[in-house]
Formats: C-alpha cells, structure tokens, sequence
C-alpha cells in the first residue's frame, strides 16, 4: 500500500502524494517554490477564498496535480494573506496561475480559466503525459472490470500495476480498497483510509468507498439466517428486512442489499420516516454513478415510486 503514497520510486524523485500541494507565503515561498522547481516544475496558484472562480481554479488543479502523480506540484498562494507578494509576480487578476522551473517563471495565465485551458497549461510545463495517462485508463477499465467479474487477484495486480506508474492515482486507490471490502477484509480497508492524505479523501471516488465502508461498518456481525427465520415467518417484519439488507452490503453484496431495501420501499414507503429509501440512496451514492448494479437499482425504485 506504500506505492499510494509514492514510496517506490515515481518520476523526477517525487515526495509523497501529500507534497504534491502545498499552501505557501511570503517567508516560505523561496523554499517551496523557488528550491522544489529546480527539480519539478511548480504551477503557482495565487487566489483568494472570497472568490468563487478561484476557488473552482484551485479545485480542478488540485485534480490534475493528483493525476500528474509527481511531475508538477502545486503551490496555493492566499493573496489576501499575502500582498506584497502578489505585488512582487505583478499580479493584477484573481486567479492567476504561473509556472516555475528552475526558479524561472516558464509561463503564466491570468484571471478565471476553464478545465480545458487549465489542462493544455499542466501538459505544456510537464503535468501531462498522454501516452501513459491512455495506458493508465486502459488499465483501470480492465481492473474495474476484473473486480466487477469477482476475479480479486487480477484486479489487485492491476491496481497494484498503476500505482506503481503513478503513485497517488485516485482511481487505482479507490480500487484498490474496494478489493480489500470485496475480500471481506473491511478492517484492512480501514486502516488504509487512514493512511490517505486528506486532500485524496476529497475526490469523488475515494469519497464514495468512504461512505461504502460507513455502510458495511452497519451490518457487520448480523446473524443473516436469523433475519431469513424471522422475515419467513412475518414478511412484513421490516426492520428484519433492512438489517438483511445491511448485512449483504457489509458481505459486498450489493445486489441483495438493494433487492431488499427496494422490498421494502415496495411494500412501505413510509416505514421508518422513509428511511429504506433514504439508505437505498446512500447505497447507490456509494456505488458510483457508473456502476451497473446502481442503475439497475435507480431504475428500479423510479418504478416502484411511479407506482
């Protein structure tokens, strides 16, 4: 698990994925821009929290520093906090973003940018590889795939195969996760979330294995046969129903768990102040919008609730 955090080696000597971004100042700037860019290329972010393109700036940065895996850093300068500095690059527009190599600034933009212009400016001072980024993706669409099929081993060595060629990816992490809740070792799951920086636990798919493994922390230790016994006698029993459901999610189970919360949705709609919908919802956020077994899901309880 090392190689999430760029352990092994990683292009240009890179430091852990929690060095790739950092929050700098006047007093600091020399020593996390200047001194770090004489090795990698540093994109140098002034912005300010007050305003909302910056702040989406800084957002889609930070996403394709982690992609980046070690070949760019990020410095985030709060102009607000630091104005003589802002004063010393020239800055005149919020936000604006310069990249520095070699203590050289290489090239510069100036006010609110989108996605697009933001990426073609990480690929031209080095944040971008082309050939292996379409490597990378062919990789995790065939790990995804493997974990999908229950083929464990595969998928491992998969994730395992991207984080080796870029330590921090997210996706590869988020899988690699899933691997461990798939194989029932849910605790080792946890203590590897642990070990994530915290700027990683932000992006969308780690996100959503944290709320996976919230889920799962519910029905571990359900006696399953038990809840059959009861729900054999009295169908209509539906605490017994959900805490089913509960304890086949926490078995990565997610085609029982949605089948019986959307029977209870069915069959009670308002049983539990809605709460089968509500958790049948944390369920399928959990899984991903992608995943085949949550659209089946989502389909399914638009029907029931069009009923």
């Amino acid at each position: 698990m090392d190689l999430i955090f760029g352990d092994t080696a990683a292009p240009h000597g890179s430091a852990a994925a929690q060095d790739l971004i950092k929050e700098s100042n006047t007093q600091s700037f020399m020593q996390d821009v200047i001194d770090v860019s004489m090795s990698v290329p540093v994109a140098v972010i002034f912005w300010s929290p007050r305003s909302l393109p910056s702040k989406q700036s800084v957002s889609i940065l930070e996403r394709l520093v982690q992609a980046a895996s070690g070949r760019v850093r990020m410095v985030k300068i709060n102009i607000d906090e630091n104005r003589p500095l802002a004063q010393q690059m020239q800055v005149q527009a919020i936000p604006t973003l310069f990249a520095i190599k070699d203590g050289r600034p290489l090239d510069m933009l100036a006010g609110p940018q989108g996605e697009h212009q933001l990426k073609a400016f990480m690929d031209a001072i080095g944040g971008g590889n082309g050939q292996l980024e379409a490597q990378i993706n062919a990789v995790l669409d065939a790990a995804r795939q493997a974990l999908a099929d229950g083929q464990l081993p595969q998928a491992i060595a998969m994730y395992q195969q991207v984080l080796q060629a870029a330590p921090g990816n997210p996706s590869a992490i988020a899988g690699f996760l899933r691997c461990n809740m798939a194989a029932g070792r849910l605790e080792k799951a946890r203590e590897l979330l642990t070990q994530i920086p915290d700027d990683l636990k932000k992006h969308p798919e780690i996100m959503a294995v944290i709320a996976a493994l919230d889920l799962a922390a519910e029905g571990e230790g359900a006696d399953s046969q038990a809840l059959l016994a009861r729900l054999s006698t009295n169908p209509d029993d539906h605490q017994a129903r959900f805490d089913l459901a509960m304890a086949a999610y926490a078995a990565d189970d997610a085609t029982a768990a949605i089948r019986e919360l959307l029977e209870i949705v069915r069959r009670d709609r308002t049983w539990n102040e809605d709460g089968a919908r509500l958790r049948l919802l944390k369920i399928l956020e959990a899984l991903g919008p992608t995943d085949p077994i949550a659209k089946s899901g989502r389909r399914q309880l638009q029907m029931i609730l069009m009923v």
